[in-house]
């Protein structure tokens, strides 16, 4: 397992019967998790939620609140911050789980020794994952399709005091970006993506996991240095294992430049509880 250990301003309280409680920075939010399959652990604690997000059976949900919360509040990770808000599609800005991957990236920087270390985040969203590659050195080039997630990556960048670093920050579809930057010419030390398992692009352009991943993570491997430091794959689409992510990386990057492969599942421990919360996949490829 990767496990998020050093979260400081998030912990899961409980899980139990579909739905887990979390506590942000104080605030504390009780939202649906389709794998939490079991009964809760402590069902008077969930009486402390502020607020609890109701799937609807035509899809979506709505928000229920017992007090007044901020539209915005701060959450605070080695270094770096973000802001959290409830969203419309239940959440909030900001996946604590992905701090395990930003630990790891970041540790790859801060030890390469290079004097420059250029990295490429894609499917960008809120910007933890480049905000941990900023921080810990690295120039950073963001991308992602929705004008709304660069928005609030530009406020990230902003409260996390980053915001004159060597960063550039692009609305774009990825692949359309990846073949540009094989045209240019420009390279990469580490690549990070964390696609969605459908979307569309910018330009209207449709993303399905397991039909365009693999291709992706091909073109991706064209825009690597010549001693690139790491390539991480993460994925929320169920069904698809980490083995699945292993191989794509064994047969593109880890066959071009050696090195090692491996993935396994995201976990958050539950607090007061011997269970740890499975959030999704990751693959790792480096030297």
């Amino acid at each position: 397992m990767f496990i998020a250990k050093t979260l400081t301003d998030y912990k899961v309280l409980d899980t139990g019967d579909g739905m887990k409680l979390e506590d942000w920075n104080g605030i504390i939010l009780s939202r649906p998790d389709p794998q939490v399959i079991w009964p809760k652990t402590s069902p008077k604690l969930w009486q402390k939620a502020h607020a609890v997000y109701h799937r609807s059976d035509t899809g979506g949900g709505e928000w229920q609140y017992f007090d007044k919360l901020p539209e915005r509040w701060e959450f605070a990770y080695r270094g770096i911050k973000m802001h959290v808000k409830p969203t419309g599609f239940k959440h909030t800005g900001v996946f604590p789980e992905q701090s395990a991957n930003w630990d790891w990236c970041a540790e790859r920087i801060a030890k390469s020794g290079r004097q420059t270390v250029k990295i490429l985040n894609l499917f960008g969203y809120t910007g933890g994952a480049s905000l941990a590659c900023l921080n810990a050195g690295a120039e950073v080039v963001h991308v992602d399709s929705a004008h709304s997630m660069i928005a609030w990556f530009k406020d990230n960048l902003a409260l996390s005091k980053l915001d004159k670093k060597p960063i550039r920050y692009i609305v774009e579809d990825c692949l359309k970006f990846v073949l540009r930057e094989q045209r240019r010419g420009n390279t990469y030390d580490g690549i990070i993506m964390d696609p969605p398992s459908y979307g569309r692009g910018k330009g209207g352009e449709v993303w399905k996991m397991e039909k365009d991943i693999y291709n992706l993570i091909v073109e991706c491997s064209k825009i690597l240095s010549k001693n690139p430091l790491f390539f991480l794959v993460n994925s929320y689409t169920t069904g698809l294992s980490h083995v699945v992510m292993d191989n794509m990386l064994a047969k593109t990057v880890q066959a071009k430049f050696s090195g090692k492969v491996r993935g396994d599942t995201l976990v958050i421990p539950v607090q007061n509880a011997k269970l740890y919360l499975p959030c999704g996949t990751t693959s790792r490829w480096e030297r």
